[in-house]
């Protein structure tokens, strides 16, 4: 059943140690920023920053509520990236079996960036303007081969992150889900069937970003080709 990464927010004290392990085992070159009125930093996904730590600040009820979200690549069951990037060249977007992780191959510099970037849920791929490569999160899969995990689960100090064998963290999800419930009634896991990075959230997904979850529903094959092919229908029709 491959591999999942549970990632409990309920847990998360934004101390940013799974961004900045990311990027220090991918030996990513620093991204200039500055203050911007958050805490959030950078503003969003960059070719070297294939983790971030998204802030997000709420009134509710007269009390501020803070919420944080470790944000990277969800790696789709199904993932609708490679089928976009497919039509382009089959061998450019891999789906490793074993681990179940989405990986992005220097192949990605022949495909068309905006479709591949558009075809994701999650508005996750970034293109590299110096490479021409399409990058994002591969689930560390050079240490998921080496027996170890990824380097983002690796640093985690709050049991916020945690990776293992898909029914594994399903059930792990489902009980903390449960409990969390008690405190947090609005508590869910975001597309917990299609994905294998799942998310616990205490609050409405809205609140804590755009591409938090998804609206539609399940992307499956068929599904996908029929949103590629919807424009032609209305063009004919």
């Amino acid at each position: 059943m491959a591999k999942t990464i549970f990632i409990d927010t309920s847990r998360c004290t934004a101390c940013r140690g799974c961004q900045v392990a990311c990027k220090e085992w991918k030996g990513h070159k620093a991204v200039p920023t500055k203050q911007r009125g958050t805490h959030q930093n950078p503003p969003d996904f960059t070719p070297f920053n294939f983790k971030l730590v998204r802030f997000s600040e709420h009134k509710i009820d007269d009390r501020i509520h803070w919420l944080f979200f470790p944000d990277q690549c969800r790696h789709c069951v199904y993932p609708p990236c490679k089928m976009a990037g497919d039509m382009f060249d089959d061998t450019a977007i891999l789906h490793d079996e074993a681990s179940g992780a989405v990986l992005f191959t220097d192949k990605t510099k022949g495909l068309d960036f905006q479709t591949i970037r558009e075809s994701c849920p999650y508005d996750v791929p970034r293109l590299d303007e110096e490479t021409g490569l399409i990058t994002k999160c591969d689930m560390c899969i050079d240490r998921i081969q080496a027996g170890m995990q990824p380097a983002c689960v690796k640093v985690c100090p709050t049991g916020t992150m945690n990776f293992g064998e898909r029914e594994e963290m399903l059930s792990l999800a489902d009980a903390r889900l449960e409990r969390v419930k008690r405190e947090h009634p609005q508590a869910q896991l975001l597309d917990r069937a299609d994905l294998r990075v799942i998310y616990l959230v205490t609050l409405p997904r809205s609140r804590y970003h755009q591409y938090a979850g998804r609206e539609s529903g399940p992307v499956t094959r068929k599904a996908f080709l029929e949103k590629l092919a919807s424009p032609v229908r209305r063009m004919s029709a």
